[in-house]
């Protein structure tokens, strides 16, 4: 078993995802992984490149319900034939809990306590008039936590529980993700450019 390059999981992304905002939101959980496999002194090119496909067949296959091609099923097959590590497809079949697979370790957890969070935070940033995540503070995530009609669809109570799941404490958790993201504003859009072409 194999782990593709960066280039070669990011080539893969490009093929299967058109969807600019899905690429991003990939993109910032492979951040957030790559963050936390440096705390953990854990293998940041597996954990990274785990974040980034973990979402690669959502735009084509969004139907979780669909035993067979559902979101992640079709992924998998792929990953399987393409002979990805097997603590790859482990981590993203645990980060759809309806599979039925436990998780085990603490990549796993990771990626199902960062994959939502980051999609909160990027929509802090996105709100900002600066439109910049470097702009963005945890206390200013936990103002956006307490409004359940921002963001909506995240689930705020299954990250409280995926961070405890992962060990952490939720603040600290969030602290380490956002840094994470506001490394990587320009990537993400998130850097102030978008205020500029809009204001």
């Amino acid at each position: 078993m194999s782990l593709p390059t960066r280039e070669t999981a990011w080539d893969l992304v490009c093929e299967w995802v058109v969807s600019d905002s899905l690429r991003k939101h990939m993109l910032a959980v492979e951040a957030a992984m790559r963050a936390y496999a440096r705390k953990y002194d854990e293998d940041e090119e597996l954990w990274g490149i785990t974040g980034l496909v973990h979402d690669l067949d959502f735009e084509r296959y969004p139907d979780m319900d669909d035993p067979v091609n559902g979101h992640p099923r079709t992924e998998l097959r792929l990953f399987h034939e393409l002979d990805y590590p097997e603590a790859l497809i482990h981590a993203v079949e645990g980060h759809a809990p309806y599979l039925g697979i436990p998780r085990a370790g603490r990549m796993d957890s990771a990626l199902v306590a960062v994959d939502e969070l980051t999609g909160l935070i990027m929509a802090v940033g996105y709100v900002r008039p600066s439109k910049d995540l470097r702009d963005v503070t945890v206390k200013s995530v936990r103002k956006k936590w307490k409004d359940k009609a921002f963001a909506a669809a995240i689930n705020r109570h299954e990250i409280e529980e995926f961070t405890a799941e992962l060990g952490e404490e939720l603040d600290e958790h969030i602290a380490l993700v956002l840094s994470a993201l506001q490394d990587n504003a320009t990537v993400l859009g998130l850097d102030g450019s978008l205020a500029k072409t809009t204001g």
